[in-house]
């Protein structure tokens, strides 16, 4: 997680609208990322991300509202707009016909990099996705996982200020997905604004600043990851003791526990918050019991996407998605 550096978002958009053929997409969202953060757009699969993320990028226009990108108002300067961002879509734009090498250093030149700025970009982003042996060789011999930080490395040329990552590490390997996290901390901790979708919870878990729930074209909600999962009940502390007697009286002397005699634990409902936290350990000092053991358990942004969408089409568990 990261700390935002500017009061000023990079991004935002108000009332924005998307329908297709009477269909609905977006219906009035509004958004607001702070510089120097990182904001994750999560939703069932056809619920807008996609095209919230290429109207903000200048690819589509919006039926209605506005959006501002990097100060730039996104249908009246789009060309600002694209010089301040870098895009990566679902689908690869690397041209299989020429080199890694020659796609990176056409994406540089398309951004008006002098040569030789361009070539040592291209140097280093390719040695740090790991594709220095492959870079001059035809991109169509390339893996899918190869393919794929190709086009994630060409999104990075020039620097831009944010980026949009459209489901970025689909298709990747554990290791390089985790080889992306790092490079994406990376940015923000220079003050660049990623906004992200993705398909894997616990990527928007582990990097997203602020996260918001799309579904049926409006924001279900949208908070940390910790205030999501508070709106989510089955949150619980759970007390383990190794004295009978202890387990007794804390089970006497707490509201609304679940006893489980055999482990001599004891189960209390709770928010997770520091407030609820607090309000446990004052009983149990005031009657000077003393636990062994104490464990925070709060609902996962899993349990928040079922909740929020009605427990359908729910993005990929890591586990499944990274083979």
């Amino acid at each position: 997680m990261t700390t935002t550096t500017s009061h000023t978002p990079a991004i935002a958009a108000e009332g924005l609208r998307k329908a297709y053929g009477g269909r609905t997409v977006l219906d009035g969202i509004d958004l607001a990322v702070p510089t120097g953060s990182v904001f994750s757009l999560l939703g069932p699969n056809g619920a807008g991300k996609t095209t919230a993320v290429k109207i903000l990028s200048t690819l589509i226009r919006a039926d209605g509202g506005r959006a501002r990108v990097a100060g730039h108002d996104v249908a009246g300067s789009p060309d600002a707009v694209r010089a301040a961002i870098g895009v990566t879509g679902q689908f690869s734009a690397v041209d299989g016909l020429i080199t890694g090498e020659e796609n990176m250093l056409l994406m540089a030149d398309l951004h008006h990099l002098p040569k030789h700025e361009g070539r040592r970009g291209t140097a280093e982003l390719l040695a740090r996705f790991d594709l220095t042996e492959a870079a001059r060789k035809p991109a169509s011999t390339y893996s899918g996982g190869m393919r794929r930080r190709l086009d994630l490395a060409m999104t990075l040329i020039g620097d831009p200020r944010i980026i949009f990552l459209d489901e970025p590490t689909t298709g990747l390997d554990p290791r390089s997905r985790h080889d992306m996290w790092g490079i994406i901390r990376e940015r923000v901790a220079d003050g660049v604004t990623v906004f992200l979708t993705t398909q894997y919870l616990d990527e928007a878990d582990e990097l997203a600043d602020r996260i918001a729930v799309l579904h049926d074209g409006r924001i279900a909600a949208e908070g940390t990851a910790d205030e999501l999962k508070r709106l989510v009940p089955g949150g619980h502390v759970r007390l383990r003791f190794t004295d009978p007697r202890a387990y007794e009286r804390a089970a006497a002397a707490l509201h609304g526990v679940t006893c489980d005699d055999e482990t001599l634990s004891l189960q209390i409902p709770s928010d997770g918050s520091q407030h609820a936290l607090r309000s446990i350990l004052d009983r149990l000092d005031t009657d000077d019991i003393a636990a062994d053991e104490l464990t925070v358990h709060t609902p996962d942004l899993d349990d928040v996407f079922f909740a929020l969408t009605g427990g359908t089409d729910v993005p990929d568990r890591p586990e499944v998605a990274a083979r």
